[in-house]
Formats: C-alpha cells, sequence, structure tokens
C-alpha cells in the first residue's frame, strides 16, 4: 500500500506538470477555481430548487417560466458578454501588473453592462405583448399569462443582475473569486429564501417568484457596489467613476465583448427557435425539456467553473505574452472537463428518479426523460469540452471574432436546422432536438481545436 507522503508527492509533480507553468502554479488555479466551482454548484442547485417549488404551482406554470427562462438566457446574455469582455480585459491589466488600468478596466465595465442591461430591459417591457405572441403563440392561455407576468418582472430586475455580473466578472479576472462568490451566494441564496415565502407560503405561483426574483438581484446589485466601494481598497473605484464611461476603455472592452454578445444573440436566438418547436409539440414536451435542461446543468457544475477559470488563466498568461502557458493550460483543462463529466454521470444518474420525484412529472414523460439524460451525459464526455472550454480560452486571448462566428454558424447550420428536421421532420420529438445539440458541439469543437492548434488565436493586442 501506498504511504500518504508519497501519494500526496506524486499527486504534486501531476498538478506541477499539467497545471503550473510561468504565470502561475497549480495553487493559485485550485484558489481561483473552487469559489467558483462552489459558486455554479449553488446557482445550478438553487435553480433546481426553485424549479421544483415552481413545479408545485402546476405544469402551466414550470411550462411558463421554462418558456421565459429562455428569453432570459437570450436577453440576459448580450450584456454577461459584455461582462465578459470586462474580465478579460480586467485579467490582462492584472497580468501585465498595470493596477491603475485594472481599475479603470473595473469601472468601465459596470457602467457599460448597466447601461446596455438598462436599455434591454426597458425594451423588453415595452414590446412584452408582440415578443409572446411572436415567440410562444401557440402555448395555451394558462401558460401565456404566466408568461407575461414572468417575462416583465424578469425584465424590470435585469439592471440588478447586470451590476452583479459586471463586478463578479472584473473580480475573477483580478483573482478574487472568493469576493465574487459571497455576492453571487448572497443574491441567490435571497431568491430561494424569498421562493419559500412567495411560492410555498403565500401560494402565490409565477407572481411570487417575479417578486423574488428583483428583491434578490437588487440586493445583490446594492451588496456588489457596496463592496468596490467601501470594501476593497486596492480598485479604489468611486461611484463618479461609474458614471464617466472611457471611450478609449470601453472600446478595448467591446473589442471582446461586441462580438460575443452577437454570438450569444445568434446562438440562444437559435436556442428560442428551437424552444418555438418544442411549445408546438405541447406543455408535456415543455415540462420534459425544462427537467431535461435541469439534469444537464447539473452536471456540467465542474465544467462551467472550469470554463470561468480558463478565462482568468489565459487571461493573465497573455498579459504577460507567455503563449507557452496559456497553450499548457487551456489543453489542461480541456481534459480535466471531460474527466469531470464522466465524474458527473456516475455521481448524478444513479439519483436520477429521487432527483426527478423533485419536480412531480406527469408520468407520461418520465420515460422521455431518462433516454435524453442518459444519451446527453453520454455525449458530454468527449465533445463539450472541445466546444466550450477551447473558446473560452480563445476568446480570452483576444480570438473573440473567430470563436463568435464560428458558434454563430454552427447553432444555425447544424443544431436549428438538423433539431427541426430530426425533431419535426423525421418525428423524433425532444429527442431529436438533443441528438442535434449533442452533433452540433462535437462540429464546432473540431473548427476550435483546429483553430488552437495553429497559431492566429494568440497573435491579438489587446493590450
Amino acid at each position: 500500500m501506498m504511504e500518504p507522503a508519497v501519494r500526496v508527492k506524486r499527486n504534486s509533480r501531476f498538478l506541477d506538470k499539467y497545471f503550473s507553468g510561468e504565470s502561475m502554479d497549480y495553487r493559485e488555479i485550485i484558489a481561483l477555481f473552487i469559489p467558483i466551482l462552489v459558486d455554479q454548484a449553488f446557482i445550478v442547485g438553487l435553480n433546481l430548487v426553485n424549479t421544483a417549488m415552481i413545479s408545485s404551482s402546476g405544469v402551466a406554470a414550470i411550462s411558463a417560466v421554462n418558456m421565459i427562462d429562455s428569453l432570459n438566457i437570450f436577453l440576459i446574455s448580450i450584456f454577461v458578454a459584455v461582462a465578459t469582455g470586462g474580465t478579460v480585459v480586467v485579467a490582462q491589466y492584472k497580468g501585465s501588473g498595470n493596477q491603475l488600468m485594472v481599475s479603470s478596466a473595473t469601472a468601465g465595465a459596470v457602467s457599460s453592462v448597466s447601461l446596455i442591461a438598462l436599455a434591454i430591459g426597458s425594451l423588453g417591457i415595452l414590446f412584452h405583448n408582440p415578443l409572446l405572441n411572436l415567440l410562444f403563440g401557440a402555448a395555451s392561455p394558462e401558460v401565456m399569462d404566466n408568461a407575461r407576468t414572468y417575462l416583465i418582472g424578469s425584465c424590470v430586475s435585469y439592471l440588478g443582475i447586470a451590476v452583479v455580473q459586471a463586478v463578479c466578472g472584473a473580480l475573477r479576472g483580478i483573482g478574487r473569486t472568493r469576493a465574487s462568490l459571497m455576492l453571487s451566494l448572497i443574491m441567490n441564496l435571497a431568491y430561494v429564501i424569498l421562493n419559500v415565502v412567495f411560492i410555498n407560503l403565500l401560494n402565490m405561483g409565477v407572481l411570487g417568484m417575479t417578486i423574488s426574483i428583483n428583491a434578490a438581484r437588487y440586493i445583490g446589485a446594492l451588496c456588489a457596489l457596496f463592496y468596490l466601494f467601501r470594501m476593497d481598497s486596492s480598485l479604489h473605484i468611486r461611484l463618479r467613476d461609474l458614471l464617466i464611461v472611457k471611450v478609449s476603455m470601453l472600446k478595448k472592452i467591446m473589442f471582446i465583448g461586441v462580438p460575443f454578445a452577437a454570438e450569444q444573440v445568434f446562438f440562444n436566438g437559435g436556442k428560442i427557435l428551437t424552444q418555438i418547436f418544442i411549445v408546438g409539440l405541447g406543455t408535456y414536451a415543455i415540462a420534459a425539456n425544462a427537467i431535461a435542461s435541469t439534469y444537464a446543468g447539473l452536471m456540467q457544475v465542474p465544467a462551467g467553473a472550469l470554463s470561468l477559470t480558463l478565462i482568468t488563466v489565459v487571461g493573465q498568461c497573455m498579459g504577460r505574452r507567455n503563449v507557452a502557458d496559456a497553450r499548457k493550460f487551456v489543453k489542461s483543462f480541456v481534459w480535466l472537463t471531460s474527466l469531470s463529466f464522466v465524474l458527473m454521470a456516475l455521481l448524478i444518474m444513479p439519483l436520477f428518479h429521487p432527483i426527478l420525484s423533485l419536480f412531480h412529472p406527469p408520468k407520461e414523460i418520465v420515460g422521455e426523460i431518462f433516454t435524453i439524460v442518459l444519451i446527453n451525459a453520454i455525449a458530454q464526455i468527449p465533445l463539450w469540452a472541445i466546444s466550450f472550454i477551447m473558446p473560452s480560452g480563445l476568446r480570452a486571448a483576444g480570438d473573440s471574432k473567430y470563436t463568435s462566428m464560428v458558434s454563430m454558424l454552427s447553432m444555425w447550420l447544424f443544431r436549428v436546422v438538423l433539431g427541426y428536421i430530426l425533431g419535426i421532420v423525421l418525428h423524433m420529438g425532444l429527442l431529436g432536438f438533443w441528438l442535434a445539440m449533442n452533433c452540433e458541439w462535437g462540429i464546432r469543437g473540431l473548427i476550435f481545436l483546429r483553430r488552437f492548434l495553429g497559431e492566429k488565436w494568440y497573435q491579438h493586442r489587446l493590450i
């Protein structure tokens, strides 16, 4: 039997070989990763609890929330993309050692993301009826009534979550993932507690969830601003810094943010179009898709945390112009992500039925949900990392236009078109749409892998 000291030494050698370089070592990466992992686990876990709570209000309620959440993801992804641009710029300035520009980039990120979120939220409120009729007109009247309430309430909350996302993104860029974790936990725990009050105790259904999401997001925003102004002495950010947007800094943030935002618009637009097809399959299909998506989200917790961590890691490597370290870390993160999917599948699949019982699904859709979850769990292992981890590394190096163009084209040419063919034309239903998504991952991933093996991705000068 191997001695503990020998085992620790071998583990240390392994981590040094694959997760240490001149820019940072494995201890720094672990310190970045663990708070992000905890954050992602809480977000997904709390969303699971929230979905389970709203499911107690009936199939119409969970269907409405799932429909509008697909639209929420589409709209929120626009300003989250700009926040990611802020993360990359902050990380590269941190890597270069320019603390003054780190502060300037942080302030610029918060200002620009907040303005974009305010504009998107206002437009969503003004045009909520045309949006609902255009996208989900085939839904039943009861589902549409719930969807209208949830959409308006969600749009009101956008400014709150934008501030939290921008601040957390900047904090991750400089390596303060613990502070980012605390802000996220405050917002998400407040959301769950308020949902218990408004949904379970007061039986307010979708309206209760709408009140909860607004209160939680604005509590999170106030805490995020308080942290910037009062608790972080190194950034030296004041309120007036947020009110003045420097054009030069805005250009740097938008160089990453705009292509990524365009990618998210087209990518999530494709998801919404797919959702429209699914709405046409009926309320049971909408509910089955929502529950299967929750399982997928659970399995992607470590992978999502690794993706966010890699942006900071590669960003700081490129700030030092250390391409060798950036390339090494991308490779290591890809393999580690695939391994994480193996472990998560082994953990979650045996718990399929206990988790499913939280959603109170009709018996008719249980078999379909299991089939989708199983196939997706297997497909994620080889395909997800090259499709999502690799572009995170490329984007952090400044290669945002290429990654965004590939993602947009692959989404529409393969996931949407192939999904329609399999799901509607060939009558495979919901399973057809999920199979199309898995195929699209593989095609997109191979294109990113080819780009990564070349030299163009690291030749951009962002700072």
